[in-house]
């Protein structure tokens, strides 16, 4: 019998605002009104701003590594728009913009590189995962949170971010496969950014694009410019739908840049061309997306000043709430950690002894316990 395919797909790259200014107003006909479309721009320049400030934070050594987000603003801000509240999102470690428009105060990011724990706890309303340092594991707890919805019938989804470099770590394969297999609602957004740390997209896949990984896995695979605010909403609100609807995730490959350093303990000159980063200069969100609004009006150079100088007032005030916030309580390792305190746990946290009866070594003098108790706890 004569070979025959038995499998051919195609993957579409959608683009809807260039980085002229052009738009396709076929393709983003209604995509984001014009109030969100200002709202949305007034965002992205306060979190370019702190962007600017966390990374003076760093290099002051008021804070601890810090990395940009500057020049992939629109790939975590677009999806965040296009999806409901009760949508789980599941970062990585560059998805401030999104983070920040769901909800989640600014100061809860300096803390988080400031190493103080309480700004991983996020509010429970948010439905925002911590950050994810480790490279890929959020992706099985997106698939782990979708799941859940489904399991218990309810109506939100999954959206986890990650960049080019996590789909060449195991956690990847694993929770695509599992999403795929059990018809999960996850979005997977892939931040293709070229860079792996150090390590440039084309050496750590040898595909023509990262968005094909996950046709392997039978899942709806697309590519969209990452810096073009309106691409993103879009595929991003066709995957949600997919997700409500048929309970099937998609792949979504962003492609974008990050303009700083991979975080403030990298130097990118030292492996990145700068005519590369010149380049992706001209394509920066903000600056296209400030185009398209100065051409219909929406935007000028007086409300580019009020923006800001709103900036930097929330900013600061950010930082101050960050740097003011009181000192941690010993007890706090134990109200932390669990829902409910038991007697014994109660009294560990009172007195600070490991021992379940509570006692210190000074206070053993008369009380009723037998003598190997008594070594223990001087020992």
């Amino acid at each position: 019998m004569p070979a025959k395919v038995v499998y051919k797909t195609e993957i579409k790259s959608v683009s809807i605002l260039d980085e002229k200014g052009q738009f396709d107003a076929k393709l983003g006909k209604g995509l984001i009104p014009d109030d969100d479309a200002v709202r949305l721009y007034e965002h992205m320049c306060v979190c370019r701003h702190l962007d600017e400030v966390a990374f003076k934070l760093q290099r002051s050594g008021r804070m601890g590594t810090y990395p940009e987000n500057r020049g992939q603003e629109a790939a975590s801000l677009g999806a965040a728009y296009a999806l409901q509240s009760e949508d789980w999102l599941v970062p990585c470690y560059r998805e401030n913009p999104g983070l920040f428009w769901r909800g989640l105060p600014m100061e809860y990011i300096l803390l988080h590189w400031m190493g103080d724990e309480r700004g991983n706890q996020i509010p429970d309303n948010l439905n925002i995962t911590p950050l994810a340092i480790p490279i890929g594991t959020q992706m099985l707890h997106a698939a782990g949170l979708a799941w859940s919805n489904k399991y218990q019938k309810k109506d939100g989804i999954a959206c986890t971010f990650f960049g080019d470099g996590a789909t060449s770590e195991g956690d990847f394969h694993e929770a695509a496969n599992f999403a795929a297999n059990l018809d999960l609602p996850v979005i997977f957004v892939c931040q293709n950014n070229g860079w792996a740390i150090s390590v440039p997209t084309k050496i750590q896949c040898s595909a023509p694009t990262i968005a094909q990984r996950g046709v392997a896995y039978g899942m709806e695979c697309v590519q969209c410019d990452g810096n073009d605010i309106f691409a993103v909403t879009k595929v991003v609100r066709d995957a949600a739908q997919r997700a409500r609807k048929e309970n099937r995730p998609t792949f979504i490959e962003m492609v974008t840049y990050r303009l700083g350093d991979h975080t403030t303990a990298d130097d990118a000159r030292r492996y990145r061309d700068n005519e590369e980063l010149e380049s992706w200069k001209k394509k920066d969100p903000i600056l296209r997306f400030q185009k398209y609004l100065a051409e219909r009006d929406l935007w000028d150079e007086s409300k580019q000043e009020a923006i800001d100088a709103k900036a930097k007032e929330e900013v600061s005030a950010a930082v101050k709430r960050a740097e003011g916030i009181a000192s941690p309580e010993t007890s706090d390792f134990f109200n932390a950690m669990y829902a409910e305190l038991d007697d014994d746990l109660i009294q560990q946290r009172d007195t600070m002894c490991t021992h379940s009866l509570g006692l210190r070594p000074d206070e053993l003098e008369g009380a009723d316990v037998n003598r190997r108790t008594k070594d223990q706890l001087k020992a």
